[in-house]
C-alpha cells in the first residue's frame, strides 16, 4: 500500500472512532457485567511491573551516573540572559533552612501515598489496596525517570551555580559537582506534583465530586507542591520555571497513570471502549498499519 493510501485509511479509522457511537464501535452486542462501585481500575502484572521497575531502574541508573562526577559542569554564563521570572533567583538572599523544609513536603507527600492505599484496602478491600499502590508507585517511578533524563539533558546550571560560580575559574573547590548544573526541572516538585495529581484522581473516582473529599485532597494537594516548589526557589537550588515546569510535568503523569488504567464499563446496556483506542493490522502483505483514536 502507498504511503498515501495508508494515511486514508489511518484517516478514515480516526473518523470511524469519533463518529460513531460507543456500542456501534465495540459491536452492538458487546456488553459487560456491571462492575463493583470500587472497581474503578484495572492492573496488569506484567505491563504494571515492567513499568514501575524499569522507572525505578532508570531513575537510579541516571542517579548513579550523575553522582560519579563524570559529567563536568561548564561554568555558567551571564545571569543577564534568564528571563526575568528567573533572574530573582539569582539575586535573592538564600534561606538556608528552605531546603529542609521543601525535602519535608516530599516526604510528607511520599507518606501520603503510602497511607492512602492502606485506607483504600480498609475501606474497599484488598484489591483497592493492591491497585492504588501499583498507581502510586507507577506514576512515582515514571515521573522520577522522566525528571532525571531531562535534567542530564538540560544540564540547566542552578541558581547557586550562577551566584557562587559565575565568576571564579571552573576548577574552584565546590564548584566541580555535577548537581550544580541539574535545576531544570525540580525532582521535588514533580514528584510532589505527581503524587497529588495521583491522590486527587483516585479520590474523585472512589467518592465522586459531590463528595468533600476529592475537593480537600486536590486543595491540600496543589498547596503542597506549592509550598515545595516554592521553597526549593528559596533555597537556591531551582528557578521558578522549573518548579513550574516540573509541577506541571508531575501533574500530567500522576492524572495519565490512573486514567489510562481506568476500566471499561457499561453504560445504559452499552459497551463504553476505553478513552484512548490502538488498532493494528496488516494492509498488505508487505506492510502493516497503526492507528489511534480518542473517545470523547
Amino acid at each position: 500500500m502507498s504511503s498515501r493510501n495508508a494515511v486514508r485509511a489511518t484517516a478514515l479509522s480516526l473518523s470511524l472512532l469519533f463518529v460513531l457511537p460507543p456500542a456501534a464501535r465495540a459491536g452492538e452486542n458487546a456488553t459487560l457485567p456491571a462492575l463493583p462501585e470500587t472497581e474503578h481500575f484495572t492492573i496488569d502484572p506484567v505491563v504494571d511491573g515492567v513499568l514501575v521497575a524499569g522507572g525505578i531502574g532508570f531513575a537510579e541508573m541516571l542517579s548513579l551516573i550523575l553522582s560519579t562526577g563524570e559529567i563536568r559542569p561548564t561554568q555558567p554564563g551571564s545571569p543577564d540572559v534568564l528571563l526575568s521570572i528567573d533572574k530573582y533567583a539569582v539575586t535573592q538572599t538564600i534561606d538556608p533552612n528552605a531546603n529542609t523544609r521543601s525535602t519535608l513536603g516530599l516526604y510528607a507527600a511520599y507518606g501520603y501515598a503510602l497511607l492512602d492505599p492502606i485506607l483504600s484496602g480498609v475501606r474497599d478491600g484488598r484489591h483497592a489496596l493492591l491497585v492504588d499502590a501499583i498507581l502510586y508507585a507507577e506514576s512515582i517511578a515514571l515521573t522520577q525517570a522522566f525528571t532525571n533524563a531531562t535534567k542530564i539533558g538540560v544540564r540547566r546550571p542552578r541558581p547557586l551555580d550562577y551566584a557562587q560560580c559565575g565568576d571564579v575559574p571552573a576548577d574552584t573547590p565546590g564548584c566541580t559537582s555535577t548537581d550544580l548544573q541539574l535545576s531544570f526541572f525540580s525532582g521535588h516538585a514533580s514528584t510532589t506534583g505527581a503524587i497529588s495529581a495521583t491522590a486527587t484522581y483516585l479520590a474523585f473516582m472512589r467518592t465522586g465530586p459531590s463528595h468533600p473529599r476529592p475537593w480537600v485532597t486536590l486543595g491540600v494537594g496543589t498547596l503542597l507542591t506549592a509550598f515545595v516548589s516554592y521553597e526549593r526557589v528559596r533555597s537556591g537550588y531551582h528557578f521558578p520555571t522549573d518548579v513550574i515546569m516540573g509541577s506541571l510535568a508531575g501533574a500530567g503523569i500522576g492524572v495519565l497513570v490512573p486514567h489510562f488504567h481506568r476500566r471499561p464499563h457499561t453504560h445504559e446496556n452499552a459497551y463504553c471502549a476505553p478513552p484512548v483506542i490502538i488498532g493494528f493490522g496488516p494492509t498488505s502483505r508487505s506492510s502493516a498499519e497503526v492507528t489511534l483514536g480518542f473517545r470523547f
